[in-house]
């Protein structure tokens, strides 16, 4: 067994990762531009910190920086963003963000030229090329490596909640899925992607680790993509259960209800309380469940198999939450998670739009530019 350093993170910091599709003003459908946009942001050929490349060249990644506070770190995507866009505006494109896009080919799309993304192709065929799809990732500090897994398998009992408030993918190559999130059961199908594993300490995570090298199931730590997964680089515990969020005011609060349960699971720790989880066949059907009903979700909250409905059960937890969002400083931030419950999720919102335009995905897209640019929602 190898051993796994873990970066010293300060407690509960908060980084953002978002990914944004690129799309045509006029026709709302993607634009392959991502490498125009990259050499032109760092001609040198050097690569921005905050602005990357990702798998399709029809994609772009932006960046916070690690934060005090989910503020801070939309402040930086923020201004990533602006940076960008200066670039994009004369070239008719814009920013759009949601887990799938509503009505491209992914047959159509182009790899970027980088190996790992290669060899991600080459191994996973037909599947690997299906991935148009687009996410949220928010990495939060943990400060003691010893309670990463044990916080990793806390956050079960709350994967749908976030998986429902930014499910945004209903629509996939022109047709409704019906389901909100698609991109969650697409992007499973990857090797080492999905919910993972429940495992009890970082030697259970280095073992692991230890056999896939050793098989060749993966070349590298980084290509574990659970949805829940450590963040070793980083020293950090990272969420990549989000579908993209189309503006920043619910990327948001999204991710500090994200920051909050984390902290508040290590705070728990830190009493010597035992964190309640899920067995793994309720913890996979509260997943299937959230993507296909989202915000009308029915699901398992705890390992005797009681059942609520998802909205009243987040109610519940943004109260209990108030305090630690106090203290993390993004109470106004979390308090936008109740603005997503009455004014709906994404996917709600799109299918909306898709009614009343009689079906004409091109003005979906265009809703979701319009968030985009607005920063907000409904």
């Amino acid at each position: 067994m190898s051993a796994i350093p873990f970066a010293s993170s300060p407690r509960s910091s908060v980084g953002v990762e978002w990914e944004l599709a690129l799309v045509d003003q006029d026709s709302g459908d993607l634009r392959q531009v991502a490498p125009i946009v990259l050499d032109r942001i760092s001609p040198d050929g050097s690569q921005h910190p905050n602005v990357r490349q990702e798998l399709l060249l029809n994609t772009i990644e932006i960046v916070s920086n690690a934060r005090q506070t989910v503020g801070q770190a939309g402040e930086d995507l923020r201004r990533n963003a602006e940076l960008v866009q200066e670039i994009l505006d004369p070239m008719r494109v814009e920013f759009m963000s949601a887990g799938t896009h509503p009505f491209a080919r992914w047959d159509q799309q182009k790899v970027s030229d980088k190996d790992r993304y290669a060899t991600l192709i080459d191994r996973t065929q037909w599947w690997g090329r299906q991935m148009l799809i687009y996410g949220v990732h928010v990495h939060v500090g943990i400060e003691d490596r010893d309670k990463v897994m044990p916080i990793a398998r806390g956050m079960l009992p709350y994967f749908a909640h976030l998986q429902s408030l930014a499910a945004s993918s209903p629509f996939w190559g022109g047709q409704d899925t019906g389901y909100a999130s698609n991109r969650a059961l697409l992007f499973q199908q990857l090797p080492t992607a999905g919910l993972g594993y429940q495992l009890e300490t970082w030697s259970d995570l280095e073992n692991y680790v230890a056999d896939m090298l050793h098989t060749g199931v993966i070349d590298h730590f980084d290509e574990i993509r659970w949805d829940i997964r450590p963040s070793p680089r980083f020293g950090t515990l990272e969420m990549r259960i989000c579908d993209g969020i189309s503006n920043l005011g619910e990327l948001l609060a999204v991710a500090a209800l994200t920051h909050c349960l984390v902290e508040y699971l290590s705070e728990q720790l830190d009493r010597g309380r035992d964190l309640p989880t899920l067995p793994p066949w309720f913890a996979q059907e509260n997943k299937w469940r959230s993507a296909r009903y989202g915000m009308d979700a029915i699901i398992i909250t705890n390992r005797a198999g009681d059942e609520e409905l998802i909205t009243d059960s987040l109610r519940s937890l943004l109260r209990d939450l108030e305090p630690v969002a106090d203290r993390l400083g993004c109470a106004a931030e979390l308090a936008g998670v109740h603005r997503i419950i009455e004014a709906g999720a994404s996917y709600q919102r799109q299918r909306v739009v898709a009614r009343e335009s009689e079906g004409r995905l091109d003005a979906v897209v265009l809703s979701l530019v319009r968030e985009f640019r607005a920063q907000t929602f409904g």
